[in-house]
């Protein structure tokens, strides 16, 4: 298998895991404050990464290295995690759609300034084309607008951009799942005292739901789903593997069918065809 095809299959992986982010932070951020759901994801995400690379005898980063980790922490570990956890006290998931729909836009961009890519025009009008089809069909739904909330998620997509560009361009070197795991551990001693000052003063009156929020982002979207997703922007290329994630809007979509029942309409599958479209179009001209 060449390097295009690996880095599409690890991407295409990645996305599925991030598309039940919003939803677990929505659950959660209805019980547990915002900060403290941002801090602890992190902290226990960081602990794990540290085991991690304790038990495969990783070596440090390099000096030159550092300021990039903290360039990923600030924009995924920290930035995405804390922004949106406070816009969707204001908007609901659904509506935050609107905004991953833009998220490949923001990677892209951030890869031709940090990472050197340089994709064809062609590629910028379907990737510009598949993030209006995900915004229009939003948009389409009925969904409230929140001044405070549309400008929390847009700072997210556009620090979350900046994040998934330099630790793509970064994972070259390090290694996919060492670069979140570095900048994981790199957050260590600012999350966890964070989290212990922020912490809930009984954890006894959360509810299962806000736990497993809480252990989703935790553990998958903080972790497990970065190894697969910085190891396929590395393979596959910042630009090529990118517009990847106008999909995740619908695969959220699709598990929110399957597990709480809810209708899959002709548009949404209509939709749907026509941003695998777009993504297998953005791919073709991304180099």
């Amino acid at each position: 298998m060449d390097r295009m095809a690996s880095g599409w299959i690890n991407g295409f992986i990645g996305v599925v895991i991030f598309s039940g982010s919003l939803p677990a932070t929505r659950v959660a951020v209805m019980q547990f404050d915002p900060v403290f759901l941002t801090v602890a994801r992190a902290a226990i995400a960081g602990f794990l990464a540290l085991g991690l690379l304790i038990a495969f005898r990783e070596k440090r980063p390099s000096r030159g290295d550092i300021l990039p980790l903290a360039v990923v922490a600030l924009g995924v570990v920290v930035g995405f995690p804390l922004l949106t956890a406070l816009a969707l006290q204001h908007v609901t998931s659904a509506h935050s759609i609107v905004f991953i729909g833009l998220l490949p836009l923001a990677t892209a961009i951030f890869g031709v300034i940090r990472g050197g890519e340089r994709p064809k025009p062609a590629f910028w009008l379907f990737s510009v084309f598949g993030s209006a089809l995900v915004a229009g069909f939003a948009l389409t739904q009925g969904l409230t607008a929140s001044p405070v909330g549309d400008l929390l998620m847009l700072a997210a997509v556009i620090v979350c951009g900046l994040g998934y560009a330099e630790g793509g361009r970064l994972s070259r070197t390090l290694g996919g799942w060492q670069v979140i795991s570095w900048a994981l551990v790199l957050s260590l001693p600012v999350t966890v005292a964070v989290a212990l000052f922020h912490r809930p003063e009984s954890f006894s009156g959360i509810e299962a739901p806000a736990l497993l929020g809480l252990a989703y982002v935790s553990l998958f979207s903080m972790l497990i789903g970065f190894i697969f997703w910085y190891r396929g922007l590395s393979q596959g290329g910042i630009a090529a593997v990118g517009p990847l994630q106008l999909l995740q809007p619908f695969f959220g979509l699709a598990l929110a069918a399957t597990l709480l029942h809810e209708p899959v309409t002709s548009a949404m599958l209509a939709v749907t065809v026509a941003v695998i479209l777009c993504v297998a179009g953005a791919r073709k001209f991304a180099r």
